[in-house]
């Protein structure tokens, strides 16, 4: 029996690369979900766009970077986490934040989000996941999205250093996450695999993939950043689009069925 695993393209939304990538992956059935920031520039114009493909579409909730020149800033990571473990993050900035996204989210799409996740895992940190499981329980009631919980995947034959990053991501916050989901009746995927040091080019990503392939178990999620092209040349773009390739090549096919994988949606008895 082939192990499902949700493939999940991170910043859609984000430029029009990054969205052009998504929804081409995801009409060769390369991704089974999409997580949209719903503030940025380009989410609102290419929202229709993605609504009718076979993908789950999430809300990538964001506290830490200002997508528009116009919008106000947003703290650096490090201080979030900082501030979020202190307590001192305010509830009130915190729901104004939530509610803006989702409304955002909601009159782009139509529809509630199927799940909700973070830029940079900011969901699952004190203060914001408390915020954040309170609105889903207020706006959704029983019915409400699933969620993107971060406890690493299996770990055999990752490099150290992806290893290392992957389990400080699950530490700030995937087991609190998973316990209050499950006491709130909400699925979550079991693990995350796709942590890496967003470098390498194409080769190291195909190798890092494969080795995602071989560790992942059933309803693990692993997530990738693609994008078309990488017209601003920086080296986060050069990789998104090295992510692009790899994802895209037929070898892809090869991979998931050696290792007895399918792309799948996040199933209904996931827990």
């Amino acid at each position: 029996m082939s192990k499902r695993i949700v493939v999940c393209g991170d910043d859609f939304g984000m430029n029009a690369d990054i969205d052009e990538g998504m929804i081409a992956l995801a009409g060769m059935g390369r991704l089974s979900a999409v997580s949209c920031l719903a503030l940025g520039p380009t989410f609102a114009a290419n929202a229709r766009r993605l609504a009718p493909l076979d993908v789950d579409a999430g809300l990538h909730v964001n506290f830490t970077e200002a997508l528009r020149p116009d919008a106000a800033p947003l703290p650096a990571l490090g201080t979030l986490i900082f501030n979020a473990y202190a307590g001192r993050l305010d509830a009130q900035w915190i729901d104004a934040h939530l509610a803006r996204q989702f409304d955002a989210f909601e009159a782009a799409m139509g529809r509630a989000p199927d799940y909700i996740d973070g830029h940079r895992h900011v969901h699952q940190l004190p203060g914001i996941r408390a915020r954040l499981l309170l609105l889903l329980k207020d706006r959704y009631g029983a019915d409400g999205p699933w969620l993107r919980q971060t406890a690493p995947g299996m770990q055999s034959g990752i490099p150290l250093r992806e290893a290392f990053k992957a389990r400080v991501i699950g530490a700030l916050g995937a087991a609190a996450l998973a316990r209050e989901a499950r006491k709130d009746g909400l699925r979550t995927n079991r693990r995350l695999l796709g942590v890496y040091g967003f470098e390498g080019g194409k080769r190291r990503y195909a190798d890092l993939l494969q080795n995602w392939l071989f560790n992942a178990r059933d309803c693990d999620l692993l997530m990738c950043h693609p994008a078309v092209d990488c017209k601003d040349g920086s080296a986060l773009s050069r990789q998104r689009r090295a992510e692009f390739d790899v994802l895209a090549s037929p070898k892809l096919g090869d991979w998931l069925r050696v290792n007895g994988v399918r792309i799948s949606r996040l199933p209904a008895a996931a827990r």
